[in-house]
């Protein structure tokens, strides 16, 4: 990789960093419909394009309605310090592009088949604020994610770590040791006494 598209890329990955993107993918509808209601919120406030969503009877504006908040949730997930409603958020870019293509057949008549093309397509939404911060509102939005993960630190509860008994051993006493094993009595034989006790009779 040359210096050049090195230098691209980092800078690219900076304002990234910043950015609010969210992104929905393999989406079952045509691009072209949901082109139709993307360009309706391309440009608008969030609180509108929230409403025009909400009332649009179209198929992909349920889709668009959640991804428009999940790019809202990024957006309060990096800036922690700021306000939803102080900082005038709307939609900077609505990007739809074409995804898979399920290839399907029907049957037509005198045996002849038509071709079905099940379109699908990506989205991605970037949230931005009007209001940027000032210079010295950097400092004080760094202090205040620092004094919210604190915070969240004390909330957490801490966990409990318990050590389980370690299993006894069992004691063998020193007699049980040196004892010896006793046999026992050796029953005699049936016969052999009779036949001895016959003999010297």
């Amino acid at each position: 990789m040359g210096v050049k598209s090195r230098t691209r890329a980092e800078k690219r990955k900076e304002t990234k960093k910043s950015m609010a993107i969210a992104s929905l993918n393999n989406v079952p509808t045509s691009p072209r419909k949901m082109r139709l209601v993307a360009d309706l919120i391309r440009g608008k406030r969030v609180e509108l394009a929230l409403n025009i969503l909400k009332t649009n009877p179209k198929h992909p504006a349920i889709g668009l309605h959640k991804l428009v908040l999940s790019a809202i949730a990024n957006w309060q997930a990096k800036n922690e310090g700021l306000r939803i409603e102080e900082s005038d958020l709307f939609i900077k870019e609505i990007q739809v592009d074409g995804g898979r293509i399920l290839k399907r057949i029907q049957p037509a008549p005198q045996g002849r088949a038509h071709r079905i093309r099940k379109r699908s397509n990506h989205v991605t939404i970037i949230v931005d604020s009007h209001i940027k911060p000032e210079p010295g509102m950097e400092e004080q939005v760094s202090e205040a994610k620092t004094e919210v993960k604190a915070v969240k630190e004390k909330k957490a509860p801490k966990a409990v770590t318990t050590k389980a008994p370690k299993p006894r051993a069992l004691k063998t006493s020193a007699k049980s040791k040196t004892a010896p094993k006793v046999k026992a009595a050796s029953t005699p034989k049936k016969g052999t006494n009779l036949k001895s006790n016959n003999k010297k009779g």
